[in-house]
């Protein structure tokens, strides 16, 4: 048996035997890593190389800087005009408001210029009558606003320095007709005190189908007519 074992191993039909050297899986993970840092740092190498002999890497960093110059002005320009917008609107607005005011004050404007005009109209009326009576009604005015309503306006007047005051009653009669008959209306006297002169009015209601003509307005101090004034429409 042993010479069979012995004659089998050194013959040709004997087992080949095969020698392998085996490296721990840590050295060879390392040694691979070795090499990929390698050849990344070359191609980084070789990447950067091509950059530089291109000029790309100096123009890139100056570009850089020229638009970051470019922003920060143009940042400042926007602020700037939105500033200027910003107080544009303001303006604008106070503007508006001036405008405003200033219609409001127009329209009061005219509406006292109004005023003075029917203050001229009565006031042209202030000269001193003839004869010796300190006290007269200068003025009556009478407007038909409708059919059935008039609007009169009275100015009483002393042409004497240093008058005392005139105390009585004014009074305002109508006459015409009223379904072609002949009428006649009073309005309730009305106290007054004149002190150099005294405006009065108001309204005046009418039946309807009442057709004035005349209108008159006394100044009465007891049972004394003091002063009387006509005006026909």
């Amino acid at each position: 048996m042993r010479l069979r074992l012995l004659r089998r191993r050194l013959t040709v039909s004997s087992p080949r035997l095969a020698i392998r050297s085996t490296l721990p899986w840590p050295v060879r993970w390392l040694l691979a890593a070795v090499v990929l840092g390698f050849s990344a740092a070359i191609a980084l190498w070789a990447f950067e190389f091509g950059k530089g002999i291109a000029g790309v890497r100096g123009q890139t960093t100056e570009e850089l800087t020229s638009l970051r110059q470019e922003v920060s002005v143009l940042r400042q320009e926007l602020s700037e005009a939105r500033s200027i917008a910003n107080t544009a609107e303001s303006l604008l607005t106070a503007e508006k408001v001036a405008q405003e005011q200033l219609a409001l004050q127009l329209r009061q404007a005219q509406a006292d210029n109004q005023a003075l005009r029917n203050d001229l109209g009565f006031f042209e009326r202030l000269i001193p009558g003839s004869g010796g009576d300190d006290l007269s009604i200068r003025g009556l005015q009478v407007q038909a606003l409708t059919d059935t309503q008039l609007q009169w306006q009275v100015l009483m007047i002393q042409a004497r320095k240093n008058a005392p005051d005139f105390q009585g009653v004014l009074e305002l009669t109508v006459h015409g007709t009223l379904n072609g008959q002949p009428w006649q209306a009073s309005m309730a006297p009305r106290k007054v005190v004149v002190q150099g002169y005294l405006r009065q009015d108001g309204l005046m209601d009418l039946p309807a189908g009442a057709v004035v003509k005349t209108v008159t307005a006394r100044l009465r101090q007891g049972t004394t007519v003091r002063s009387e004034h006509t005006v026909r429409l």
